[in-house]
């Protein structure tokens, strides 16, 4: 996403965001003028991604702390049938907006709001996939996974990406969640967790 400490990026140049594979595989889109934000690496991306394989497709996605929107987009070139990017910065919002005209997509819903406050709102809405990347100097992700589990807004068999500081250890998670896949990539330590089995 997202503010706070990132390692340099090899294959986005500043200002851009590269999308790794998918219909739109190597297009660049801006990436706004907000201080801090940086996109989800392109290598942390494309093995989030092969973690996720066939199950990206036609699924729901929920792009929690949007950012720059690189998850979220990167999901629905590999073939999700929507995405909700979910970003409090108006600025980074608007970027966003800007992406999803420049890609010609009317699948990607921009909410310009709170996270927390985004989660804790009456909805029937549900997700198969959900991209958490909260900015590094919060700490963000343990409400975030239990606003997830107790407002019921995942899927059976839901798929869980966290992103966090490498030298933080995970946030404790629901009961009964498990995690799947850990990786560290240079400063950023990922993970995929699911509240079950399938």
């Amino acid at each position: 996403m997202k503010k706070g400490k990132r390692p340099a990026q090899k294959n986005s140049r500043p200002g851009r965001l590269r999308i790794v594979a998918g219909k739109w595989r190597s297009r660049l889109l801006p990436i706004a003028d907000e201080p801090g934000l940086r996109p989800t690496s392109d290598r942390v991306r494309e093995t989030l991604f092969n973690w996720l394989g066939d199950r990206i497709v036609g699924s729901r996605c929920l792009d929690l702390f949007a950012g720059t929107g690189a998850l979220g987009f990167e999901a629905l070139s590999r073939g999700a049938a929507s995405v909700t990017f979910v970003e409090s910065s108006a600025r980074a919002a608007e970027g966003l907006r800007m992406s999803s005209t420049l890609l010609e997509t009317d699948k990607a819903v921009i909410e310009s709001r709170d996270a927390h406050a985004f989660l804790s709102q009456d909805s029937d809405g549900r997700y198969d996939i959900v991209f958490l990347d909260p900015p590094f100097a919060g700490d963000l992700l343990e409400e975030s996974c239990r606003l997830l589990q107790s407002n019921d807004r995942l899927q059976p068999g839901a798929m869980i990406y966290l992103e966090f500081p490498r030298d933080r250890q995970l946030p404790s998670l629901p009961q009964g969640w498990q995690v799947k896949k850990d990786k560290t990539a240079g400063n950023v330590r990922f993970v995929l967790a699911s509240p079950g089995e399938d």
